[in-house]
């Protein structure tokens, strides 16, 4: 169960560690996706089959690409701070969010699974996430941004060197349009998973088994990506700023002065569909993100739970 049950009650504790483990199993499956998504986010030239520009023109050629160039390995680049973020984001989100789904239940007439309620909790679980592991984000597209050869070789290195270079708040690079996405972002996707969920139950039985969560997730995911992808867009964008040299090989590279700059340049260079370049990539990863990440919660809090009844 995805927020506050009186029946099923998880301490934060418990909660963050099964979102933890739900953001760490989940990376580990669409990393690929992400590597993909990120590269075409941060192409200037227009994406298309039919008459390519840039690097990358398709999903399919994308992935020929960089499996021809840079080798396997290469859709796992910055899988450590991948890892790290979905970790520490998984914990910190869902905690907070049991949290507060338990605060609105004691303390006011609202139920704690009311859609509604859903919406807000998520986004302010995701707000606080989102400003706890936004260095680790920064980190993790700079890996995943780079071709060969690389400019940061380890994550230590590119820690010290990022910092060296560029100051402390080259990690924050992003934030604010990643802020005013993700709170509706995650608030649609609690809100949609919870109204999903409930459809899916008939005859007032709770359903069974993890294919519900795994489509509700997956459908919520997508309705919440397509409606706040551009912010997603704008923070990818930002988030490689002063990294231009890594960049050159793979086609025109811009420097934005924080995100008005970034909107304009992008509505007068590359026209309205700009903002949406590597929306396919990002609905098939948030359909499987979203889907999994809820699947995996409900598996290990489940798992938690009956531990818990055994000792």
């Amino acid at each position: 169960m995805v927020g506050y049950d009186p029946n099923l009650a998880l301490s934060p504790e418990e909660a963050a560690l099964a979102g933890s483990l739900a953001g760490a199993v989940t990376r580990a499956i669409i990393s690929p996706l992400d590597v993909v998504k990120i590269r075409f986010q941060l192409q200037i030239e227009r994406v298309s089959s039919r008459k390519p520009q840039g690097k990358y023109s398709s999903l399919l050629q994308a992935s020929r690409c960089i499996l021809t160039e840079e080798g396997l390995a290469a859709f796992w680049k910055g899988h450590i701070p991948a890892q790290l973020l979905s970790g520490c984001y998984g914990a910190v989100q869902f905690a907070i969010f049991e949290v507060l789904t338990e605060v609105v239940h004691n303390s006011t007439s609202y139920s704690s699974q009311m859609p509604g309620v859903h919406f807000l909790c998520g986004g302010l679980a995701a707000c606080s996430a989102t400003i706890a592991c936004q260095p680790l984000d920064t980190l993790r597209t700079r890996f995943a941004a780079q071709g060969e050869p690389k400019v940061y070789r380890t994550l230590r290195h590119a820690v010290f060197t990022m910092y060296r270079q560029e100051g402390v708040f080259t990690f924050y690079r992003g934030l604010t349009p990643t802020l005013v996405a993700v709170f509706p972002y995650a608030g649609l996707q609690f809100f949609f998973y919870n109204v999903l969920k409930k459809l899916a139950q008939h005859d007032g039985k709770k359903s069974k088994g993890g294919l519900q969560s795994l489509l509700s997730g997956g459908i919520a995911g997508v309705i919440s990506k397509t409606l706040t992808y551009p912010f997603d867009l704008f923070k990818k964008r930002l988030q490689v700023g002063g990294f231009e040299e890594a960049r050159v090989h793979f086609g025109q590279v811009r420097t934005y002065h924080g995100i008005v700059d970034c909107v304009i340049r992008i509505s007068r260079e590359e026209g309205l569909r700009g903002f949406f370049k590597g929306l396919s990539p990002s609905l098939l990863k948030a359909a499987l993100s979203t889907g999994l990440t809820f699947f995996w919660y409900e598996f290990f809090t489940s798992a938690i739970s009956n531990l818990k009844g055994q000792l």
